[in-house]
């Protein structure tokens, strides 16, 4: 006699083509019904190679026949709907994909990307985390994980990326994959295919923010993102310099177009004062005023942190061990701020705005 919980358990030792975990886990087997040798589910799948869900079928197949040989097994595949009504992709297990983008370098985009990233995971949300950044990958040190390698699985005949682990998220960047000191030369195609590997090609379990740290400016990358899967919201940072906010605009003004349509979700300031640790009452605003309410604005948007010039915030970055992970410091206060505002503001676009739309190439 065929055990119903025995199926369950062979089932679990089946992988899912996109995430890497157990099919059972992943919600993906429905409607198990056992009659005498007969055994009828249904398994969702999202857009797939035609021979992956093939592969995927008989996968399941000889697992159960490997234990009950004379079991007739019928599984019926049926497309999976999207968690994000609209979204459309195969990544269906991540719920919100947020871009930060600045329009210059040197103004603490990847800083706050990390930060931000660590503040949603310790608001209970699970979190990943991809360095876009490909020419100047600052990721893995800033997570302490230098010189660690990511795993690749082979699953299904295809190559697969397991992102690594630090301090509760996931995440990949192109510098677990080149040298420190290794120079990256790509022209715009390949920058465009390493972007999509990181999304397609990477074993991302479930996660309710996929938070995505991109070059600054306007270039392949960007346009890559957006053609590859459907990004929730993009956070802008900016100093409170008039030249910093300037370029923000430029930059901010791409996702704005008719065609790309990604709502700001929220303006970061960094360096917003200087703080002395021997002074902590005291701000010095070295570089002006009021830029990320200027850049909020224009957006139509809110700002939704202010992160001050502190000398531990950059130490934190430099040896592995960011701010807002060292709870007694003051200063990871702000950016705590900014993740539970960038909650908010995400909850607010999604009850209020349509779901992104991949952009389609016109030739």
């Amino acid at each position: 006699m065929i055990d119903n919980n025995k199926i369950v358990e062979i089932l679990r030792t089946v992988m899912d083509p996109v995430t890497g975990q157990d099919i059972v886990s992943m919600k993906m087997v429905e409607g198990l019904s056992i009659s005498g040798e007969v055994v009828n589910f249904s398994i969702k799948v999202p857009k797939l190679d035609p021979s992956i869900k093939s592969q995927l079928n008989f996968a399941c197949i000889g697992a159960i026949n490997a234990v009950y040989p004379s079991a007739d097994v019928n599984i019926h595949i049926v497309p999976q709907q999207s968690a994000t009504p609209g979204k459309g992709t195969s990544l269906n297990q991540i719920k919100n994909v947020i871009a930060v983008a600045s329009g210059k370098g040197g103004v603490g985009k990847s800083t706050v990307s990390v930060n931000m990233a660590l503040g949603l995971a310790q608001q209970g949300f699970k979190v990943g985390l991809i360095d876009a950044d490909l020419y100047g990958p600052s990721i893995p040190t800033m997570l302490g994980l230098q010189g660690q390698r990511p795993k690749v699985k082979l699953l299904y005949g295809q190559n697969k990326i397991e992102p690594l682990e630090a301090h509760g998220i996931h995440t990949i960047s192109i510098g677990f994959i080149i040298e420190p000191d290794q120079a990256v030369v790509l022209r715009g195609p390949r920058l465009g295919g390493i972007i999509k590997q990181f999304i397609n090609d990477c074993l991302w379990p479930e996660l309710d923010f996929l938070v995505i740290d991109l070059p600054p400016g306007t270039g392949d990358i960007q346009l890559t993102l957006v053609q590859t899967i459907p990004v929730t919201g993009v956070v802008m940072v900016t100093t409170p310099q008039e030249v910093a906010v300037i370029d923000a605009v430029k930059a901010m003004n791409m996702f704005q177009l008719d065609n790309v349509k990604v709502p700001i979700v929220g303006v970061v300031e960094n360096m917003s004062w200087f703080t002395p640790a021997e002074l902590p009452n005291n701000k010095y605003t070295i570089f002006g005023e009021g830029g990320g309410k200027k850049l909020a604005e224009l957006a139509k948007t809110q700002l939704i942190g202010q992160i001050p010039l502190v000398q531990a915030v950059r130490e934190g970055g430099d040896q592995g061990k960011p701010i807002i992970t060292q709870m007694e410091h003051p200063a990871r206060t702000h950016f705590v701020t900014a993740a539970k505002n960038l909650i908010g503001q995400v909850d607010k676009r999604n009850k209020e705005k349509e779901a992104t739309q991949v952009v389609k190439m016109v030739n």
